[in-house]
């Protein structure tokens, strides 16, 4: 069995100060609501299959607050054009998006006898969508990366220039790179911005060892809606919510790099036709507790933890004070909810073990730890639970899990869930 001393090394040579942040709310902002958002979504300007403007427009339809379209290494600036005969989207793609913008906004020309149509950059159709208080546009990319065979993906919000995908010498150094860049950019600019690790179960790209130890990382994607990123893990590889529980526990006990909040998103790519094989919209979302729809206001908020994540469960309330965790669904009828309140105690077994192949050699995924870490500490069925800490706890957070099967889900009998932030005493 390893032991924890070889982290402990590690975070003497890379620990840093990160900028303070609230683990915990005692008394949320009486003026501040719920604002429904997606951090994570493709358009024609990578390798979705609709006209940014169509996708933005059918978020706001739905009810959406806020969305950051982020396309990979792109930003949706400058001068673009798509052949039309070569559409991801096909014919219906240009057919819808003429029946709703008209021909007076989409711009066609042909050149070297090739059909094409200018993509239109976020700040050109941006005031054609944003409403305050009610709709927002968040400028986003994703920064697409990889190491070896590991693609190494990484969204960034309110960017105010692309970056470049960074590289490394390895995956925790590409990781590690791109955040900095992030972080770089909101210092020099004094813009708020934050980056997030995207799906580390894609391509089994992200292992928990990996995770745990990015500085400046406050976010991953807990849930994703895209059917190839394998959020419930396989035989030999541990699901999202599994790798979380590792990363936070030893983020918190051993590495002192705060806690690690989980999101839930889209990972749209595919708008024309909704399929258990395909990406499609609406999947995962934040609700976001912020007192208004600015983008200053709810970066703050996520940074505060004070949101949660889900794939169909609405939380009319989640409250995490000093020393209690509180959470109140907003049920639907005939729809019953579970309560699972997980963590880590202080005192848990810290002993993990590398898998290996036959010949011995050690493999390149996530070890396994003890079932101490991220254990269920409680249960309470009903649509009202609590959690009151007993003091020894280094996290606590909550899964709420329903019976109503989720609609268009992302794999075949997947149920409607949410998750809270962790509490951290």
């Amino acid at each position: 069995m390893k032991q924890v001393g070889w982290i402990r090394f590690i975070v003497l040579a890379l620990a840093v100060v990160l900028p303070a942040c609230r683990h915990h709310v005692d008394a949320p902002d009486s003026s501040a609501r719920w604002w429904k958002g997606n951090l994570h979504t493709h358009s024609l300007w990578s390798d979705g299959d609709h006209y940014p403007e169509m996708i933005a427009g059918w978020y706001k339809d739905q009810g959406y607050h806020f969305l950051s379209v982020t396309d990979h290494n792109a930003m949706q600036a400058g001068e673009r054009w798509f052949r039309t005969t070569t559409n991801r989207g096909g014919g219906v793609a240009l057919d819808r998006y003429l029946e709703k913008w008209g021909p007076d906004w989409v711009q066609r020309r042909t050149r070297n006898g090739t059909n094409e149509v200018r993509l239109r950059p976020l700040e050109e159709y941006r005031g054609r969508l944003e409403a305050p208080g009610r709709f927002l546009l968040i400028a986003g990319e994703e920064i697409t990366d990889r190491y070896l065979t590991a693609p190494l993906h990484m969204n960034a919000h309110n960017l105010r220039h692309p970056i470049q995908a960074q590289g490394g010498t390895n995956v925790l150094d590409v990781l590690q790179r791109n955040a900095d860049a992030v972080l770089a950019q909101r210092r020099e600019t004094g813009q708020p911005m934050f980056p997030h690790i995207n799906h580390p179960n894609f391509v089994w790209g992200i292992t928990a060892e990996e995770l745990m130890q990015v500085r400046g990382e406050r976010f991953f994607e807990v849930y994703n809606g895209h059917p190839s990123v394998y959020n419930e893990g396989d035989a030999g590889h541990p699901g999202t919510e599994r790798i979380w529980d590792i990363a936070l526990t030893w983020r918190l006990a051993f590495l002192n790099l705060g806690p690690l909040y989980g999101l839930a998103v889209d990972d749209g790519h595919h708008y024309h036709t909704n399929s258990v094989t395909l990406s499609n919209a609406g999947r995962g979302w934040v609700q976001v507790r912020s007192r208004s729809l600015q983008v200053n206001d709810l970066i703050a908020a996520l940074e505060a933890g004070d949101f949660y994540a889900s794939s169909g469960v609405e939380l009319a309330d989640v409250r995490r004070t000093k020393d209690r965790l509180v959470v109140e669904v907003d049920p639907q009828p005939g729809v019953l909810y579970r309560v699972e309140f997980i963590g880590t105690r202080k005192g848990f077994n810290a002993a993990h073990e590398p898998l290996t192949a036959g010949n011995g050699m050690e493999l390149r995924v996530t070890h396994r730890y003890s079932p101490d870490v991220g254990a269920v500490l409680a249960t309470v069925d009903g649509t009202r639970a609590e959690y009151r800490l007993r003091g020894d706890e280094y996290y606590v957070r909550a899964r709420i899990t329903s019976s109503r099967p989720k609609h268009n889900p992302g794999r075949p009998g997947e149920m409607e869930a949410a998750w809270t932030q962790p509490l951290v005493p």
